[in-house]
């Protein structure tokens, strides 16, 4: 089973922090060239800086993946610095929703749905005309174990991650017999900043965290970016159409 990888280019959006930026440094540390993409400009920068400074090679191209304009630009710079594309993690995502489904907003909504959906599917629609150029690929999304099943108070979230699913689903088996493979990663609670600024004030919180997960903790970036270069890998050559729970056991219960 290969995790062996050489020469290949690596699209990472969301890749500021987070799962992002440890996806974007497991893929150079196995030396591919890496596109680093997303809307926090220092962020991003600094993720291509740590992959050049450990004597990889990074560009950062600030990408809005809302935006039709900003996603085709990011392909073509892709295109324009290294002539090809192999992989993409399509990760950029939002979570700003704590409420029953009554007491959503339309904002609220249109904002989920725009990025966690709207997202995935324009970075699809212009990265697979690429991989197709290239004779074949993997292409990896970020889903959640809320796209497994229900999340209470984050209803708008769970619906955009079910449809990031069915999106995966779809295209995997669209391009099947094209030499695409199309998956996605599950993740659980994880610790990133994101999870810091929400829980790490209420300690009793970050508590509930680790223990609703039945290995007793929450997960670490690198453990999902380690989940993403396999489903990149031609380890994975078998699997396409897959959501892959990286979760501690919770949807386990």
């Amino acid at each position: 089973m290969s995790m062996v990888f050489s020469g290949q280019v690596a699209l990472v959006t969301g890749a500021a922090a987070g799962i992002g930026r440890a996806t974007a440094l497991a893929f150079a540390a196995e030396g591919l060239k890496v596109v680093v993409a997303d809307l926090d400009v220092a962020g991003g920068e600094g993720t291509a800086m740590l992959i050049r400074e450990a004597g990889g090679d990074a560009l950062f191209v600030p990408c809005n993946v809302t935006r039709e304009a900003d996603v085709q630009q990011l392909m073509a710079r892709t295109l324009e610095a290294y002539g090809r594309l192999d992989y993409a993690f399509n990760n950029a995502g939002i979570e700003i929703e704590q409420g029953r489904l009554a007491e959503g907003s339309v904002d609220e909504f249109d904002a989920i749905m725009g990025v966690n959906v709207k997202g995935v599917w324009l970075c699809m629609k212009y990265q697979l005309p690429l991989l197709l150029a290239q004779g074949g690929g993997a292409i990896v999304n970020t889903a959640s174990v809320a796209g497994l099943g229900a999340a209470p108070k984050m209803s708008i979230y769970s619906a955009s991650k079910h449809a990031v699913i069915g999106l995966t689903k779809s295209a995997a088996i669209e391009y099947a017999k094209k030499k695409i493979r199309v998956n996605a990663v599950c993740p659980a609670v994880i610790d990133t900043d994101m999870f810091r600024r929400a829980y790490e004030a209420d300690p009793k919180k970050a508590e509930y965290a680790a223990a609703m997960h039945p290995v007793g903790r929450i997960g670490k970036v690198e453990e999902i970016a380690s989940a993403v270069l396999y489903l990149c890998s031609d380890g994975a050559a078998f699997t396409t159409g897959h959501a892959l729970a990286v979760d501690g056991g919770v949807t386990a219960i």
